[in-house]
C-alpha cells in the first residue's frame, strides 16, 4: 500500500517556529495538503471539521496537552483510528509509555531530522 502524499496532515504546537520546521520536514518529504493547529483545543475542532490522514503532535501546550489531544481522539469514535503521532523534547521513558497506552503510534524527540520523521511516519502508514 502506498502513501498518499497528497492526503491532509495535521500539526499541532504552541511553538510557531516549531510548527514552520515541521511543516518544511514534511514538504521536504513530498507532503504538501499541510494544516496547523497551536493548541489541542484547536485541533480537535480541525479534527472534527476535516478529514486527516495524520496527527503529528507536540506533548507540551496549554492549556490541552498532546497527550489529552490524543486520548480525546482516541475516545471519539470518528476519530480513534486517526494515525498520531507525539513530538516531544523529552525522551522520558514514562512519556513513551504514556504515549504508547494512550493510543499513540510512534514517538519522536526533539530535535529531530527528516530522516527521522520519515522512518517513524513510514512505520505508522507504511513506506513511501
Amino acid at each position: 500500500m502506498s502513501v498518499d502524499k497528497s492526503m491532509p496532515i495535521l500539526i499541532v504546537d504552541d511553538y510557531k517556529t516549531m510548527l514552520r520546521i515541521i511543516s518544511n520536514l514534511l514538504k521536504q518529504l513530498g507532503f504538501s495538503n499541510i494544516d496547523e493547529a497551536t493548541d489541542g483545543g484547536a485541533a480537535l475542532g480541525k479534527l472534527r471539521e476535516r478529514s486527516y490522514g495524520l496527527v503529528i503532535s507536540d506533548w507540551n501546550m496549554e492549556p490541552m496537552t498532546g497527550l489529552q489531544l490524543l486520548k480525546e481522539v482516541r475516545a471519539d469514535e470518528r476519530l480513534k483510528g486517526l494515525p498520531f503521532i507525539m513530538i516531544t523534547a523529552e525522551s522520558k521513558t514514562e512519556n513513551v509509555i504514556a504515549a504508547k497506552q494512550a493510543g499513540g503510534n510512534n514517538y519522536i524527540v526533539k530535535p529531530f531530522n527528516a530522516e527521522t520523521l520519515k522512518k517513524k511516519m513510514s512505520s505508522v502508514l507504511g513506506e513511501f
